[in-house]
């Protein structure tokens, strides 16, 4: 594992970088009360100031403690948050849908993260500010997220880096410990868990990511994801014609 405090300070000057080149006035993060979203919080602060870092929390159907959590990092952090509650929209786009064409559970969980992106896109556009994507180097790199949900950002800091250099970021970050500890959730359903649902653990794909050893099973169950999942990380392919016509 690499050094966090460098790595902290890498990315701090990379998001400077970022925000300077793309002449915005700063940044907006979602925050789901995860580990993740908080330390993208944190370096932005740390990068830009807290007052160009708009943190906003996006209900819907979610547990209580998940906005608990939201609260404390941005209290900890002394960064802005506002809420967007995006549980009636929510009911209401369902509700069409299911009219047109009834979603499986997972097509109907990820209209979720859809929501949000729309959303910080539109308060981030209204600031002129750029959107801070929350997505680490495990779940790219398997594909755990939802193509133009949270998968959809302007810059993601976390890019480059395991849920270990995440965690160990974050206990230097003025992070609440519980929302360190806790077990990662994307929140799209009441007891869904990030480890349970991927049928993997953050430790093991560090471990692959790293290029450490790990079980052939899960080595098989890796690179499955990552072939199956390759289109999340490209942009659509383009049909060129070129001169045969």
């Amino acid at each position: 594992m690499r050094d966090a405090q460098k790595l902290i300070d890498f990315i701090k000057k990379w998001i400077g970088q970022i925000i300077s080149a793309s002449g915005a006035g700063g940044a907006v993060v979602g925050m789901s009360g995860g580990i993740d979203s908080a330390v993208a919080a944190a370096l932005l602060k740390e990068a830009l100031g807290a007052d160009k870092v708009l943190a906003v929390q996006m209900p819907c159907h979610s547990l209580s403690l998940d906005a608990e959590h939201a609260r404390l990092v941005s209290d900890a952090l002394g960064i802005k948050m506002i809420e967007a509650d995006l549980s009636t929209p929510y009911d209401a786009y369902m509700k069409m849908i299911d009219a047109v064409m009834s979603p499986s559970k997972l097509a109907g969980a990820n209209i979720k993260p859809r929501l949000r992106m729309i959303t910080v896109y539109a308060i981030a556009q209204t600031l002129g500010y750029l959107v801070c994507g929350t997505g680490n180097k495990d779940e790219l790199t398997v594909g755990y997220f939802t193509k133009y949900g949270d998968g959809g950002s302007d810059f993601m800091p976390l890019a480059d880096l395991t849920k270990g250099e995440v965690r160990a970021m974050a206990r230097l970050l003025n992070i609440p410990s519980v929302v360190i500890d806790k077990p990662p959730s994307a929140g799209l359903w009441e007891g869904q868990t990030d480890e349970q649902e991927m049928g993997l653990t953050y430790a093991v794909l560090d471990a692959y990511v790293s290029g450490e050893p790990v079980s052939d099973r899960d080595r098989a169950e890796i690179e499955r994801r990552i072939r199956i999942s390759e289109h999340k990380r490209m942009m659509p392919p383009k049909c060129v014609i070129g001169d045969i016509l």
